[in-house]
C-alpha cells in the first residue's frame, strides 16, 4: 500500500492548522524519536525495580486515584480477591432489574479467581467473553457474538485484568485481544480490574518503551485499540453538576495483588 499520498495529505492538514515542522516531528517521534539507549535505560529500570520501589508506585497510584474516585484496594492473593468480589456482589444491587449477573474476560488471572464456583451460592451467573466457534463458521460466530453482547448488557459487574496501570495518572491500560472484550470494562455499572503489583508502572514514558519493546515478541505493539481508563465515567454537562456513570461504569475498582506470582502472557509482560 502506497502511503506517500496519505502522508502528504495529513501534512497539508497539519500545515493548515498552523503546526510547525518541529511540532510535527515531536508528534511523529512519540514512539520513534527515542534512541535505543534511552529505551534500554527505561526497560532496565523497570526490570531492576525492587519490591520497595514497586510498593512506592502502588502508594503513588493510591494517592492519584483518590481525586478521581478510583477505588484501589490491595490484596495478598487470588483467594482474598475472590472473597472481596463475592462480598461486593452481595452488597451491591443492580441499577435496574433484580437478577444479578457478572461478565468476565477469558483470561488466566481472572480464571484463577474461580468466580463461577464462588458465586454459585448467591445464584449469580458468571458469563465469559469467549468465542468457541471455528473461525470458518462465521454464522455461528455471529450468534456467539450476539449472545456475548447480551450477557455484557445484562451484567451489572464486569471483571477484567489490564496490561498495565500507570501510577502517575491512575490509569488502567488495556490492549484489545480475542476474548478480552472492551465492552466488559465499559458497559456494566461496576468495573473491577484485577492486576498484579508488577503491572504498575510509573508513567506514559515507561508505557511507550514497553510497547516499543513488545515483550511477547508477537509484533503486537499498538493493537487496533488501546483503552485508557482513569476512574469511573463522569460528566458535568447538565448544569455543571458532576454525575458518575453517565457514559460507562459509575464505580471502578482496581484490586492489586501483592503476592510474588509473575504476570501471565497478555498481562503486564514486563518480566524478561
Amino acid at each position: 500500500m502506497d502511503t506517500s499520498g496519505q502522508a502528504a495529505f495529513i501534512d497539508r492538514i497539519r500545515s493548515a492548522l498552523g503546526h510547525s515542522l518541529d511540532q510535527r516531528r515531536r508528534a511523529n517521534g512519540l514512539f520513534t524519536g527515542r534512541s535505543n539507549r534511552e529505551i534500554g535505560s527505561i526497560l532496565e529500570r523497570i526490570k531492576n525495580r525492587t519490591h520497595t520501589e514497586r510498593r512506592q508506585l502502588l502508594d503513588r497510584l493510591i494517592e492519584m486515584a483518590e481525586p478521581i474516585n478510583l477505588n484501589v484496594i490491595v490484596f495478598k492473593d487470588p483467594s482474598s480477591v475472590t472473597a472481596a468480589i463475592t462480598d461486593l456482589i452481595g452488597d451491591k444491587d443492580p441499577e435496574w432489574g433484580h437478577q444479578k449477573s457478572v461478565v468476565t474476560w477469558k483470561h488466566p488471572l481472572i480464571e484463577s479467581l474461580y468466580l463461577p464456583d464462588a458465586l454459585a451460592d448467591q445464584n449469580v451467573p458468571v458469563y465469559i467473553t469467549e468465542l468457541k466457534a471455528s473461525d470458518t463458521d462465521e454464522a455461528l460466530r455471529e450468534k456467539e457474538r450476539a449472545r456475548m453482547r447480551k450477557h455484557v448488557v445484562d451484567a451489572y459487574i464486569g471483571v477484567t485484568s489490564a496490561d498495565f496501570c500507570l501510577a502517575e495518572t491512575a490509569s488502567l491500560v488495556m490492549r484489545t485481544r480475542p476474548g478480552l472484550a472492551r465492552s466488559v470494562s465499559l458497559v456494566p455499572s461496576i468495573h473491577i480490574a484485577v492486576i498484579h503489583l508488577d503491572q504498575i508502572i510509573a508513567d506514559l514514558k515507561e508505557l511507550y518503551a514497553l510497547i516499543q519493546w513488545d515483550p511477547e515478541g508477537s509484533g503486537e505493539g499498538l493493537t487496533n485499540c488501546m483503552t485508557f481508563i482513569s476512574g469511573p465515567s463522569k460528566t458535568a454537562d447538565v448544569e455543571a453538576t458532576m454525575v458518575n456513570g453517565a457514559h460507562g461504569p459509575r464505580e471502578v475498582y482496581v484490586y492489586v495483588m501483592t503476592d510474588s506470582s509473575k504476570s501471565q502472557p497478555g498481562e503486564a509482560g514486563i518480566e524478561y
